[in-house]
C-alpha cells in the first residue's frame, strides 16, 4: 500500500504532522496535473478522471497489502480485517480546480472559479477531497490515511492499450489526533458562499462531511460533483475548521498489482 520511505512514521523535516481532533473535517489537496483539464491527452480514461477512496486505521501494518485494503475496507468497518474503515469515496475531479493552460476545461474554470495565487497552489488551483476524522478515533495516537486513486483505461479507445490498462496510485499520511478545544465557535451550519476558493472546501463535498449525503459517485462516472449549496438550518451549530493537509509526497503506484516508484508532480 505504502511507499517504502512512507511505512514508518517519519516527518520530512520542515513539514510537522497533521493535528487534528476527533471529527474535524480534513481537506486533502493535490494538482490535477492536467489529467482534468486536458483529458484528451489520456484517453479512455473515465469521465471523473477516476474515483479516489480514503481509508483509516488506528492499526497501520509496516508491510500492508494493497489488496487486504482496497476494495476490502467499508464504511461500518465490517470490511476484510476490520482494522479499518473507508472514510471517503469520491471523484478526482472536484469540479473546480484547474491548471493554468490554454485549454477549454482550464480557461472556464480560471474564468468561474478564480483565487489568489498563493505560495503553495501558485496560480493553480488545486483539487481536493474533503473528509472527517472518525468521531471515536482515539485522543493522543496517530490516524492513518491511506489515499488510493483509481484511474483505469478503458479497452478498445487506446490503440496502444488495446486491453485497457489498469493503473493506480497511493499515498500514505498519518495525522494525530488531540483533544478538541475547550473553546468553541458557534456558527451557522452550511457552505459559505463568496469565501476564497484557496482555503474553500467543495460544497457536495462538505455536506457529505456535515452528515448531509452519502456516497460518491463510483468509478467511470460521468458526472462531476454537484456544486448546489446545501441550505444551511436555522439552529447555530459547533463547527471545527477545516484543516488543509497537501499530498505532495512520493506516490506509488501499481500496474496493475504491483507497485513502483513515482514522483507525484509527474503522474
Amino acid at each position: 500500500m505504502c511507499k517504502s520511505t512512507q511505512r514508518t512514521r517519519n516527518q520530512t523535516e520542515g513539514s510537522p504532522r497533521l493535528q487534528a481532533s476527533a471529527g474535524s473535517p480534513i481537506a486533502l489537496r493535490y494538482q490535477e496535473n492536467g489529467h482534468v483539464t486536458l483529458p484528451w491527452n489520456q484517453p479512455g480514461k473515465p469521465k471523473n478522471r477516476g474515483t479516489i477512496y480514503v481509508y483509516g486505521t488506528t492499526e497501520p501494518k509496516e508491510e500492508e497489502n494493497f489488496l487486504d485494503v482496497f476494495d476490502s475496507w467499508n464504511r461500518d468497518g465490517t470490511g476484510g480485517d476490520r482494522r479499518g474503515v473507508l472514510l471517503s469515496k469520491q471523484n478526482f475531479d472536484d469540479g473546480r480546480c484547474y491548471q493554468i493552460n490554454n485549454g477549454n476545461i482550464s480557461e472556464h474554470r480560471q474564468a468561474v472559479y478564480p483565487h489568489v495565487a498563493d505560495q503553495l497552489m501558485g496560480a493553480d488551483l488545486w483539487c481536493q477531497q474533503d473528509i472527517a476524522l472518525p468521531s471515536n478515533a482515539p485522543t493522543g495516537k496517530p490516524y492513518t490515511l491511506y489515499w488510493v486513486w483509481n484511474w483505469p483505461t478503458a479497452p478498445g479507445v487506446d490503440p496502444s492499450l488495446p486491453n485497457g490498462k489498469q493503473e493506480i496510485y497511493t499515498t500514505c499520511i498519518d495525522v494525530d489526533v488531540v483533544d478538541s478545544p475547550t473553546t468553541h465557535t458557534h456558527v451557522q451550519e452550511g457552505y459559505v458562499e463568496g469565501q476564497s476558493l484557496d482555503s474553500a472546501a467543495i460544497p457536495s463535498e462538505f455536506a457529505e462531511v456535515m452528515g448531509s449525503s452519502t456516497d460518491g459517485a463510483e468509478a467511470g462516472s460521468s458526472s462531476a460533483p454537484s456544486l448546489t449549496t446545501p441550505a444551511p438550518t436555522p439552529t447555530p451549530t459547533s463547527v471545527a475548521p477545516f484543516k488543509v493537509l497537501t499530498l505532495t509526497t512520493v506516490i506509488t503506484t501499481h500496474i496493475p498489482w504491483t507497485s513502483s516508484a513515482a514522483l507525484a508532480g509527474s503522474t
